[in-house]
């Protein structure tokens, strides 16, 4: 068996040795003017810039709806932010970071649909609703929100669900865990 300890270190020797051939022949630029090398990298980069900016747009959107219709509509619709309700404080505190939660994730879905120009102009139109939401969470959390509020949020919602859909983006509710709420 000694023999063969010595072929072993030749054989990785042979195989390392190859592949740092392998690798600075690939490295290596033929064609001498470089546009060949340099054209095909910003192409790809570009396209999954965009495929990344809907992707974000969408998880981001649909953080920020299941958040929404999670802890700000449904109980709202059950009742619980009414005087005397059960549970009142508890769900106005999560209706209020939810609501903060939600209109974070709104403005990060309209930073990541700029990185698509479909996308991008089906949003903007919806950047001064999405700025209307800034202080509502404070209005939810404190028991001032109303039906006008609520319905604003669902409102800016399902505005931004369907400008993504038709820009072939579509958002489906995901509900945030609650370190991601209080996070």
């Amino acid at each position: 068996m000694p023999s063969s300890v010595p072929l072993r270190r030749l054989f990785v020797a042979l195989l390392l040795s190859c592949t740092v051939l392998v690798t600075a022949t690939a490295c290596g630029n033929d064609s001498g003017t470089g546009a060949s090398a340099s054209a095909s990298p910003s192409g790809t980069a570009s396209a999954e810039k965009q495929k990344l900016a809907k992707t974000r747009f969408v998880a981001n959107a649909g953080l920020a709806a299941g958040a929404t219709y999670q802890w700000i509509i449904k109980p709202y619709r059950a009742g619980k932010f009414k005087k005397g309700a059960d549970g009142r404080t508890f769900a106005l505190v999560k209706a209020g970071l939810a609501g903060g939660f939600a209109y974070n994730r709104l403005k990060a879905a309209t930073v990541n649909a700029k990185g698509d120009p479909l996308l991008s102009k089906a949003i903007a139109p919806l950047t001064a609703g999405i700025e209307s939401l800034k202080g509502l969470g404070t209005k939810l959390r404190s028991g001032e929100a109303g039906a006008g509020d609520v319905g604003a949020f669902e409102s800016v919602i399902n505005s931004v669900k369907d400008a993504g859909k038709s820009a072939g983006a579509e958002v489906k509710d995901k509900v945030p865990t609650a370190s991601q709420l209080g996070g």
